[in-house]
C-alpha cells in the first residue's frame, strides 16, 4: 500500500510543505492564510493525492488554521512536541537547517513514528484560549502605556495615554469576569479550577492559562512531557567526555506560554512549600538564582501535572 505523508514547517506568514509519496518527495511554499490552504489542496489534487497523513509541529496559533481546514477535508492531521521531531533529526544526523529541509523532516519523522492524530480543541476550550490572549494583549497594551508615561509627554498626551490606560483597565477588569464566568460555566473547567486553587502559589491569572492550554493532561504520558511541551526541559551541552558547557532550556514550543511560568515561579518560592525547600536544596548547593528559578517552574509544572491527572487536591506530604 501506498504510503503518503505530507511533512509541513509553519511560520506566522507562510508554511512549507514537503510531499512524501514513498521515497519521492515534492515541496513547495505557501501563504499561512485561507488562500494558500485551498492552494495547497489544489496542489495535493493536482499530485492525485486526496487524502494523506499531515504532521506538523506544535508552535502556538500558526498551525491551528491550517490544521482544522485539513481535518475538515477529511486528512489525518499530527501536531507534534518540536522536541520529538529534534530528537529525531539528531538520531539521523540532520545537518542541514532551512524550511525546506525541515519540512522534509517532519515528513520522515511522520513516516517513522506514526503519530497520534490531532483531534480539534473542543469549542469551550477555545474560547477560553481567546479569551486568554485577549487578556494577555489588554495587560501588554497597558504595560506599553504606562512606560509612555515615563519618557516625559507633552500635558496633552499625557492625559490622552492616562485616559487610554483607565479605559484598558477597565477592559481587563471586564475581561477577567468572561473568563471567570466561562470557567464556571463548564463543569470540567470549574472542577479542575478548584483543584488547581489548592496549589500554593498558582493565581487566578495561571489557572486560566493552564485551562486554555495545558488542562488536557491525558495527551502527556508524564510530567516531562508536559515539562517539554511548554519548553522548559533541559538542553545539556556536551561533547565527547571533556567539552560541558551549561544546561539551557529547550525552549522549544510556545514562548508565551513558558513566559506564564515564570512569575508564579517567582511566588511559588516564598508560599509553596515543597518548591520552597527543593529550591532551598539548589542555593546550597550553589546554583544561580536563573537555574533555580526554571527549576521552580519545572516543578511548579510537576505539581499542577499531578493534580489534574490524579485529579487529587495538593497536598505536600504526598
Amino acid at each position: 500500500m501506498t504510503s503518503i505523508i505530507l511533512g509541513i514547517d509553519i511560520s506566522k506568514k507562510t508554511f512549507d510543505a514537503a510531499l512524501l509519496i514513498d521515497k519521492k518527495t515534492k515541496n513547495k511554499k505557501f501563504d499561512n492564510a485561507s488562500k494558500g490552504f485551498h492552494e495547497l489542496n489544489r496542489w495535493l489534487k493536482a499530485n492525485k493525492v486526496g487524502t494523506a497523513h499531515v504532521c506538523m509541529e506544535a508552535t502556538g496559533s500558526y498551525g491551528l488554521k491550517l490544521a482544522q481546514y485539513l481535518y475538515e477535508n477529511q486528512f489525518k492531521v499530527s501536531i507534534v512536541n518540536p522536541a520529538r521531531v529534534k530528537g529525531f533529526a539528531q538520531s539521523k544526523l540532520c545537518r542541514v537547517k532551512t524550511d525546506k529541509a525541515d519540512s522534509e523532516l517532519i515528513a520522515h519523522f511522520c513516516k517513522v513514528m506514526n503519530p497520534d492524530l490531532w483531534q480539534p480543541t473542543p469549542l469551550h476550550i477555545k474560547e477560553l484560549q481567546d479569551l486568554v490572549n485577549r487578556l494577555e494583549s489588554l495587560i501588554a497594551n497597558k504595560t506599553q502605556e504606562t512606560n509612555r508615561l515615563e519618557k516625559g509627554l507633552s500635558a496633552l498626551v499625557e492625559a490622552n495615554v492616562k485616559s487610554h490606560i483607565t479605559f484598558l483597565n477597565q477592559q481587563i477588569k471586564e475581561m477577567e469576569k468572561l473568563i471567570a464566568a466561562h470557567i464556571k460555566s463548564h463543569n470540567d473547567l470549574s472542577d479542575q479550577y478548584i483543584l488547581l486553587t489548592s496549589i500554593p502559589g498558582v493565581g487566578e491569572k495561571t489557572i486560566a492559562i493552564v485551562l486554555a492550554f495545558l488542562s488536557n493532561v491525558q495527551k502527556f504520558d508524564s510530567a516531562k512531557q508536559m515539562v517539554a511541551f511548554v519548553g522548559l526541559n533541559p538542553k545539556p551541552r556536551q561533547s565527547g567526555t571533556s567539552v560541558r558547557g551549561t544546561s539551557r532550556i529547550s525552549k522549544t514550543g510556545d514562548a508565551d506560554l513558558r513566559r506564564a511560568f515564570y512569575m508564579p515561579a517567582i511566588v511559588s518560592l516564598k508560599f509553596n512549600p515543597i518548591i520552597k525547600d527543593f529550591t532551598e536544596r539548589l542555593s546550597r548547593a550553589g546554583k544561580s538564582k536563573m537555574v533555580i528559578v526554571v527549576a521552580a517552574m519545572r516543578k511548579l509544572l510537576h505539581i499542577i501535572y499531578g493534580v489534574l491527572k490524579n485529579n487529587t487536591p495538593f497536598n505536600q506530604n504526598i
